[in-house]
């Protein structure tokens, strides 16, 4: 097995972060066409994603802070078992032909907070299990893991489930769950905090965070630069699907195709960081990566062409799988243990606001200034990212 060498409680937590994303993926594809049995308004339909990513918005900050004063393996385990709990009492309200959308906005909802809290944790999980030298190839095949499940599995299956009968995705979802509780309940007690909690408040520990990664030139100006390049790659996704349909003029099916170059990429790019990191050091491979998703812009916004647009999808997808790898692996090396939970939130949370204000202004900038625009929107940003990178991170 690929992750052999990393340890057999390594394997554990790939295993179960593989299990855990593809539930993710598969509900995702799901909650949607649920929805759509009951109503076929926009907005309603539309406020499942909302439901589901409003969490980030509302306690991403936060639950660095309650991560970082509990045994992490447990939270991981506990949030699991809420979420099976919950995805029980949707199964059991679809196979009653009871589901309404206040229950499928609430799953959503209640979902979305155990992602903040899973998420923030689990990635805080693997720095005691691995040598620090082998964090970028733990990270590259753990971010791979979340690729396939969220994106290149997850989602497909889901909607192929959905035919066979409307309670499977979600009974596989919470099935894929229960056994990462398992997993992860079977990794090494060492993930308690090493000083028990004061008597500070969670928003006091939240301000502590802050304040300690402000005062970190390096992490503050990766997390900086990690929101711009979230913004920027949301900004042409968000409206990915008009380029492929009146741009390259091909069918709904070569959209599907599309996104999944990209997924494919991504896990190239992130089977290959680890390598690229070693070789070019951490600085030039973050600079290099924000240059190769630059270059896949422009072969999008010059072009109409299909297979230069497959192109610009892979090389963009593939910079963004070495970014993740990479930076992820940088805020572990350069955090401290108990701060990891608080430097983590904030930068899902940073990315997550920046992922959805570049997708208001993708359409903003496509409904003014056309597609093509989009597309070429995030290169001069991307450049100057780079130049603050190499200057940032010189090795």
């Amino acid at each position: 097995m690929a992750t052999a060498s990393l340890g057999p409680a390594y394997r554990r937590l790939w295993s179960a972060t593989a299990l855990a994303n593809l539930g993710d993926g598969i509900r995702q594809a799901a909650l949607p066409l649920l929805a759509i049995t009951i109503t076929t308004n926009p907005t309603l339909i539309a406020g499942v994603a909302v439901a589901g990513q409003l969490p980030w918005l509302l306690f991403g900050l936060t639950a660095g802070a309650v991560v970082d004063r509990v045994d992490r393996r447990r939270l991981v385990a506990v949030v699991d078992v809420a979420r099976v709990v919950l995805l029980a009492v949707l199964v059991a309200a679809v196979a009653a032909n009871v589901v309404g959308l206040p229950l499928i906005y609430l799953v959503a909802f209640g979902c979305g907070i155990g992602e903040t809290l899973r998420d923030t944790a689990a990635s805080t999980l693997l720095p005691p299990l691995v040598n620090r030298d082998d964090l970028d190839r733990a990270n590259g095949k753990l971010i791979n893991a979340e690729i396939a499940g969220n994106e290149l599995i997850g989602p497909p299956l889901g909607s192929y489930l959905v035919g066979i009968a409307l309670v499977v995705p979600f009974a596989v979802n919470g099935g894929t769950l229960a056994v990462a509780v398992v997993l992860i309940l079977a990794l090494p007690a060492i993930f308690a905090p090493r000083s028990a909690p004061g008597r500070t408040r969670i928003l006091a520990d939240t301000g502590a965070g802050l304040r300690w990664l402000a005062g970190h030139r390096r992490l503050r100006t990766l997390v900086a630069l990690a929101s711009v390049f979230s913004f920027v790659d949301s900004a042409w996704f968000a409206v990915l699907v008009l380029y492929v349909t009146q741009v390259l003029a091909l069918p709904a099916a070569g959209y599907g195709l599309m996104l999944a170059v990209g997924a494919c990429g991504g896990l190239a790019g992130g089977a290959s960081a680890a390598r690229l990191g070693r070789l070019l050091g951490p600085g030039r491979t973050l600079a290099a990566s924000l240059l190769v998703a630059a270059v896949g812009q422009v072969l999008l916004g010059l072009t109409s062409s299909t297979a230069a647009t497959v192109a610009g999808l892979a090389l963009g997808s593939f910079a963004f799988g070495v970014w993740n790898v990479i930076s992820l692996t940088q805020r572990q090396k350069n955090t401290p243990e108990d701060m990891l939970g608080r430097v983590t939130s904030t930068a899902r949370t940073m990315t997550m606001v920046s992922s959805m204000l570049g997708a208001l202004a993708g359409g903003v900038v496509a409904s003014t200034l056309g597609l093509h625009a989009v597309m070429l929107l995030g290169v001069p940003m991307l450049l100057a990212a780079a130049v603050v990178s190499v200057v940032t991170f010189r090795d």
